[in-house]
């Protein structure tokens, strides 16, 4: 019995060493993260919450989702850093010494946002543009395959999610033999939605002289370390000539070939003219950091001759800024160019995005518009492919019908779109959602869109979506169950999370 006893003495006090560090620890942790994420106390609520609830599991969540890449230069390239600045001092002066009608109605009242872009990223505004709207997913891949069958020099594909299904198997034919044909061609994907794909379609490619790369891979077998960091961008560019950005991946719910989510409704832009540079420039900076590859040494890649860009050239066709954002960005600069768009706006906002979780700025903006006599509508999907996400989605839902907004849910499938217009007048469509990982934790990519009648088509997409809607009126809020409000408020406690 002595021997039992001292035995549990011994365990008993490994345990209390092991618990007293632990909180010791999580002490020190506390320390950092109430010193280091003063920024955001909503976050820094949650943290301290999940450390104190979750002490073991909590500590290795931290480590595992708050890696600080802001300060990182890994995804720089000096040479298109020098090169940006150049262009954007070049365009910042022009917009600031001559007569805002030089740029058109629309850039000149929207010219403070035009600068802003220019100062924070060195997103050029380009005007000899045009737009071509994809909405549905079987449109959108045939549309793809046929320009890919035009490509003549390269293809540039970047995609978050690619799966080994039907819409890949439609696209590897045409790229195995651009490829035989010396056709470059480079595929980008993110290592946490190219989990799908097999390796040995990896290997195929390769052989057949597609070069491939992974941002972010895992770290050992599926294990990824920043799996809170995703590159959310789809971009694709063909020979500098035509480019693609906005909401769909490749796989079969994309095409609406998933029954779980029925129609997948979803909005991708087609670009031609300038704003295809910024694609271009956007897609080779994140291939630098993932494949180590310098595009930068071939300026062809690029059209140097347009940067800068002549003042003659600003005053044809659709205006676009090309705007990225992500963890190594000082600036939330998606979300701030929201900010503005809600602050500028005068007669309506519409917005239609899967994952509705917004900062308190962009929930004030809109609160402040809705309230201030402006027809502010959100449009959000029906069912949820996350749970989590979709209760929080609905909680700040509610928010926006307490001031006065209109919320739709969208009935006929699943809800994918990305984006905002404002007044009949600008636009702003691409990767991002409207909640916070896009605006901090995701690398995203949009397209703002200076254009009375891009606008105009985007927001006739919208109209001729709402009676596919069922509208949430404040009464219908009000009376949701005890359930869901429950579901509601634990969700909405770890949106900072989501």
């Amino acid at each position: 019995m002595e021997m039992l006893a001292y035995a549990f003495g011994e365990a008993a006090g490994v345990w209390q060493w092991i618990l007293l560090h632990i909180w010791a620890v999580n002490l020190v942790l506390c320390v950092v993260i109430v010193f280091f994420r003063r920024h955001d106390p909503r976050a820094v609520w949650t943290w301290l919450l999940a450390l104190y609830f979750i002490p073991v599991f909590g500590f290795l969540f931290y480590l595992l989702l708050e890696q600080d890449y802001r300060k990182s230069r890994m995804f720089r390239v000096k040479e298109v850093e020098d090169r940006l600045k150049y262009s954007a001092r070049n365009q910042e002066a022009f917009i600031r010494s001559r007569d805002m009608a030089l740029l058109g109605t629309l850039a000149g009242y929207y010219s403070d946002l035009v600068v802003y872009n220019l100062e924070t990223s060195g997103a050029v505004l380009t005007m000899n543009n045009r737009v071509e709207l994809l909405t549905d997913g079987v449109e959108k891949f045939a549309d793809l395959r046929a320009e890919l069958e035009k490509a003549a020099r390269y293809i540039h594909i970047q995609y978050y999610i690619i799966k080994n299904d039907e819409v890949f198997g439609s696209l590897l034919p045409v790229l195995l033999k651009k490829a035989a044909q010396g056709v470059e061609i480079r595929i980008l994907c993110d290592g946490m939605g190219g989990r799908f794909m097999p390796k040995k379609n990896w290997e195929r490619l390769k052989r057949a002289g597609v070069k491939t790369a992974v941002f972010f891979p895992p770290f050992l077998g599926r294990l990824n370390l920043r799996v809170n960091y995703r590159n959310h961008r789809k971009i694709v560019v063909i020979d500098g000539r035509v480019g693609y950005v906005g909401g769909f991946n490749i796989g079969k719910e994309y095409i609406s070939r998933d029954p779980k989510f029925g129609y997948w409704r979803d909005t991708h832009l087609k670009l031609y003219g300038e704003a295809v540079l910024g694609l271009q420039l956007r897609f080779a900076q994140d291939w630098n950091y993932a494949s180590g590859e310098n595009l930068f040494r071939d300026m062809s890649y690029f059209r140097e001759e347009s940067l800068p860009l002549p003042p003659d050239s600003l005053c044809e066709g659709v205006g676009i800024q090309i705007i990225s954002s992500g963890p190594d960005t000082q600036t939330r600069q998606i979300r701030d160019n929201y900010l503005e768009l809600f602050h500028k706006a005068r007669h309506h906002i519409y917005i239609q995005t899967p994952y509705f979780i917004p900062d308190d700025a962009v929930l004030s903006a809109l609160q402040i518009a809705a309230r201030s006599g402006v027809d502010v509508r959100l449009m959000i999907p029906c069912k949820p492919d996350h749970p989590f996400v979709y209760w929080a989605t609905y909680s700040y839902a509610g928010d926006l019908l307490k001031a006065g907004a209109r919320c739709y849910t969208y009935e006929n499938g699943f809800l994918h779109a990305k984006g905002v217009t404002v007044d009949g007048c600008v636009s702003c469509y691409g990767t991002a959602n409207m909640d916070i990982r896009s605006f901090q934790l995701n690398f995203e990519v949009n397209a703002v869109i200076y254009d009375e009648r891009t606008t105009e088509r985007l927001e006739d997409v919208f109209l001729r979506d709402l009676p596919r809607c069922r509208e949430i009126t404040l009464d219908d809020y009000e009376e949701r169950g005890l359930l869901i409000r429950f579901k509601e408020q634990c969700c909405r406690l770890l949106s900072p999370l989501l």
